[in-house]
């Protein structure tokens, strides 16, 4: 109370000192534009923080306020030596003024048809950094994962200087090998993620034994830079026989759409100045799809859809090679080249995400985020067993990595249909059908008891719909089942499914309206129902398969050889190289773009040129260390036998 009086008294003199300019100039104050949402009012951190008075420093303070209807804090000042309960009294008790003048008046009536301001909460933010036992070992963890292709990276720089001047013949028999077989071996055969490559085969049926001096060189090779990075740019399509060649460009473009629909999702939650006109501008222009307008992100369905066909590619072809037997041994060595496959860089990921918490300053807009994120502490188990989607959405440890728990639990349900598959057709169509029904039903009804809407941005506002209907496997498994049944087609296919012309025109015709049916019927449902809507239902119900559906004909389209001009642009060599880092792409591009929204100190204001801006920048920061994470920390665990 002293330093406040303090504080407050100097603001008052005709000559005030500098810290009390300082500390009085970076309280937030009302700026233009607040029909349009500019209602927060931040005021200047590290302004307040540069303030150093007799006794105490500035400290920066959120205030959480409610006025009638709208919502908004107010960044204040205030001595170092207060602590949150002591800010929230000074605020209650109107203690903080400037003469006679609030420092915190409330939105004026014009504007605001209630005066009355509800405190809801203060937040003060500290100026040091603090990490604890958790934080410090995350980062050991990740350190480590770095160190250890590094140190294997200059040990077999060393190795081959020796073996260049004089080494054995044994050793550099197996060292041969070891490089032939980690050389050659790069994404055979495997299914894929969301945004992820095949992980290969097993060859290890023909791998010679070596004596535990040569395994040593092989791990080495596993490990080191020589090796994974081989491959990463290479532009020939890395799946075996040549098939699923449109399979990268899909993979690449849906990836993008992701990242975009990011970029605008995470800027508008809490840190626009302008949000009531960026969401009259989205929610009029069906332009705004590729952005974050419309069906909520049709992109996660063609990965679910990619990844079912992979899967079933995967585990096809490893009955193969196993003389048609699947057997329990089978089964879990496809379930473990699973977990090998996105583990790695998963938990890295949550790792260095939970480090970053506790060793960056953030700014006022980091603060929504923070208990989201904070929960890794938490809920970090349910990330390594990948159950994360089962939580409730605010307790999920990184919240993006909602998709790799769903993708699994996908991923292992194929063993089981290619088991009814084996046994009896009709049980196998009987099961696959109630799934098909299972899934649609359980959307659309959900939809109906909670008035969930089905267009985004509403989908912001709604909590039911992420938590009852967007991460839960019951409500999504609907693309990956029609991946699985694609690629189980394409494995066993004797002949061309189309043999006329019109057919080929006709399904082009049906795969490209529906494409647009599926994004204007959301314009049209774009009001959240107050009631059981049974458009809105049908809808939510129907739409994510329909859309794989249409995903599914241009992959069968340009396998069958009608693709055209649209077989050949998702063919193109480009797509490769960024298919093959596309995993560390979509665990990565969210820690950019929360990095640049939590560092302001000011709002973003919303513009189509700010946004596209935005996100190239994420994108090309993504992509640079995406491909050092992926020959660093992805590939070298695939690499391991």
């Amino acid at each position: 109370m002293e330093d406040t009086s303090t504080f407050l008294w100097e603001i008052n003199q005709d000559r005030p000192k500098e810290y009390a300019v300082f500390m009085y100039d970076a309280f937030g104050k009302m700026g233009s534009n607040v029909e349009g949402g500019n209602t927060n009012q931040p005021g200047l951190l590290q302004q307040c923080h540069s303030a150093h008075g007799p006794t105490f420093s500035g400290q920066y303070c959120q205030v959480f306020i409610r006025q009638g209807t709208v919502q908004y804090f107010v960044g204040i000042c205030v001595p170092d030596s207060c602590g949150e309960e002591d800010v929230q009294m000074l605020v209650q008790y109107g203690r903080l003024r400037f003469g006679q003048t609030p420092l915190i008046p409330p939105l004026p009536p014009i504007l605001v048809n209630e005066s009355t301001q509800e405190i809801i909460m203060t937040h003060c933010m500290s100026t040091t950094v603090a990490p604890n036992a958790s934080d410090v070992t995350c980062l050991f963890v990740c350190c480590v994962m770095v160190a250890l292709p590094l140190a294997a990276t200059l040990l077999t720089a060393v190795l081959r200087w020796q073996r260049n001047r004089e080494v054995s013949p044994s050793v550099e028999s197996c060292l041969n090998t070891g490089l032939s077989l980690y050389g050659t071996l790069k994404n055979n055969g495997s299914s894929s993620s969301e945004m992820t490559n095949s992980t290969g085969e097993d060859n290890n049926r023909h791998t010679p034994l070596c004596f535990p001096q040569s395994c040593m060189y092989q791990w080495l090779q596993a490990f080191s830079l020589q090796t994974t990075s081989q491959g990463v740019f290479s532009s020939s399509s890395s799946n075996p026989g040549g098939g699923f060649s449109s399979v990268n460009g899909i993979r690449v473009l849906s990836l993008l759409w992701i990242i975009c629909g990011h970029s605008a999702q995470f800027s508008v939650m809490n840190s626009l100045d302008n949000f009531n006109d960026w969401k009259n501008a989205v929610e009029s222009s069906p332009l705004y799809v590729f952005t974050f307008s419309g069906p909520a992100f049709l992109a996660v369905d063609t990965f679910l859809l990619l990844g079912g066909l992979l899967s079933a590619r995967s585990l096809l072809g490893s009955i193969d090679r196993a003389e048609g037997k699947l057997s329990p041994s089978l089964v879990a060595s496809y379930l473990f080249k699973r977990i090998k496959r996105v583990q790695p860089l998963h938990l890295f990921i949550m790792c260095l995400t939970i480090s970053l918490l506790s060793l960056v300053q953030w700014g006022p807009y980091w603060f929504p985020f923070l208990e989201t994120l904070m929960d890794c502490k938490t809920y970090w188990w349910a990330n390594l067993l990948l159950i994360s989607n089962l939580l409730p959405v605010h307790e999920i440890c990184i919240p993006w990595t909602w998709y790799l728990s769903l993708d699994f639990q996908c991923y292992a349900t194929t063993p089981l249909l290619l088991y009814f598959y084996r046994l009896n057709k009709g049980v196998f169509v009987a099961v696959a059908g109630g799934l098909l029904l299972m899934t649609t039903a359980t959307g659309a009804v959900t939809t109906a008891l909670l008035h969930l809407p089905v267009f985004q941005p509403s989908t912001l506002t709604s909590e039911n719909y992420a938590s009852y209907y967007y991460v839960k496997p019951y409500t999504r498994y609907g693309p990956f089942l029609l991946g699985i049944l694609t690629g189980m087609y394409l494995m066993t296919k004797k002949g061309q499914l189309l043999k006329q012309k019109w057919q080929v025109a006709l399904g082009w015709f049906c795969c490209l309206s529906l494409m647009a049916v599926l994004v204007g019927l959301a314009y049209v449902l774009k009001e959240t129902p107050a009631y059981s809507s049974v458009p809105h239902a049908l809808y939510q119900g129907l739409h994510r398969s329909l859309w794989a559906l249409a995903i599914t004909w241009i992959i069968l389209a340009c396998e069958e050889g009608y693709g055209g001009f649209i077989k050949s642009f998702l063919s193109l060599g480009f797509w490769v190289p960024l298919s093959n880092i596309s995993f560390a792409c979509y665990l990565t591009h969210p820690i950019f773009i929360v990095l640049y929204i939590g560092l302001q100190e000011t709002p973003i204001h919303y513009t189509d040129i700010n946004f596209m801006y935005l996100f190239l920048g994420h994108l090309v920061l993504t992509l640079i260390v995406s491909y050092v994470l992926t020959v660093l920390v992805e590939k070298p665990y695939l690499l391991l036998k």
